[in-house]
């Protein structure tokens, strides 16, 4: 299945990514990839955390005693691994081996953001975290996260995780949020989904408001790669390419399916050095499709 994308064609590599018989994707919260082009994929299934070559033929698997609510996920230059665990409140960072190195958040211990299940509104920007859901690093380590589901914040922790600044108001203007879903660190900028206000914003590192992109599907999640194009999961069952100016270079889906191809729930995107694309679906999507670039 061949899929066009502006200028830009893709191929369908259907059947992508093998498992143990009885494993199930589940809602995959996110997906990266790593400096050997190794697949991370981040689930909510028995088996959370698992490792595929590019070919799809599983490497390794862990985290089934650690992680409760898989929802983002970041891989630095030399492989680190940043995780948000939604639900329990915590952003964690492993190394390449696998071993804990630094955790952030109160475990089980939401902020207070006015946030009830009764009223299910913010009402105000709160601290470190309540329902946390991405994260980014800068290039001294810098670790910023998005939060979230019940608050309306982008925090900035510094590499040993020591909580630096926060930024973000509950509304739709300019600076404000409506679940907050992802943020991307690139060249000086910070890039975040502000998912129920279906656009992207743009900010300096300190929060200063440059640009806000309107036209997305509930955006959760962007990824830019080196090559300075961006590229955008949608919730509404669509993915966007796009250059760091706001213009689409090209876009997919829009049809809430289960077929191959085609989206139910975008939820984490990625790409590896051969500029294939990675996405991660939720919702009754809840798989992992692999779209091989053809040009």
């Amino acid at each position: 299945m061949k899929i066009d994308a502006g200028d830009r064609q893709y191929e369908l590599v259907e059947g992508w990514g093998e498992m143990p018989d009885g494993w199930i994707w589940g809602q995959v919260g996110g997906v990266a990839v790593d400096s050997q082009d190794q697949v991370h994929a981040f689930t909510r299934a028995p088996h959370p955390y698992r490792i595929f070559d590019k070919s799809g033929k599983l490497q390794d698997h862990w985290g089934e005693q650690i992680f409760e609510d898989a929802h983002g996920i970041c891989i630095t230059a030399n492989d680190d691994v940043y995780l948000v665990d939604r639900d329990p409140q915590v952003v964690l960072k492993f190394n390449k081996s696998g071993r804990h190195m630094l955790s952030m958040g109160n475990r089980h211990k939401p902020s207070d953001t006015g946030y009830t299940n009764e009223s299910r509104t913010v009402t105000h920007a709160g601290p470190p975290f309540h329902h946390p859901t991405d994260v980014s690093i800068g290039p001294n380590g810098e670790i910023f996260v998005s939060d979230g589901y019940r608050n309306c914040r982008v925090h900035q922790y510094s590499a040993n995780g020591e909580l630096q600044a926060s930024f973000g108001e509950p509304g739709n203007a300019d600076g404000q949020f409506v679940l907050v879903h992802s943020v991307w660190y690139h060249k000086g900028r910070l890039y975040v989904a502000d998912r129920q206000n279906n656009r992207i914003q743009v900010f300096t590192p300190e929060g200063k408001h440059l640009a806000t992109w309107p036209g997305y599907d509930q955006p959760c999640k962007i990824y830019i790669d080196s090559e300075d194009v961006m590229y955008v999961a949608e919730l509404g069952d669509r993915v966007t390419i796009a250059d760091l100016e706001g213009n689409v270079i090209g876009r997919w889906g829009g049809e809430r399916t289960h077929e191959p191809g085609k989206f139910w729930g975008p939820h984490g995107i990625w790409t590896d050095s051969e500029g294939s694309i990675y996405v991660a679906e939720v919702l009754e999507g809840a798989r992992l499709q692999k779209f091989a670039r053809v040009r």
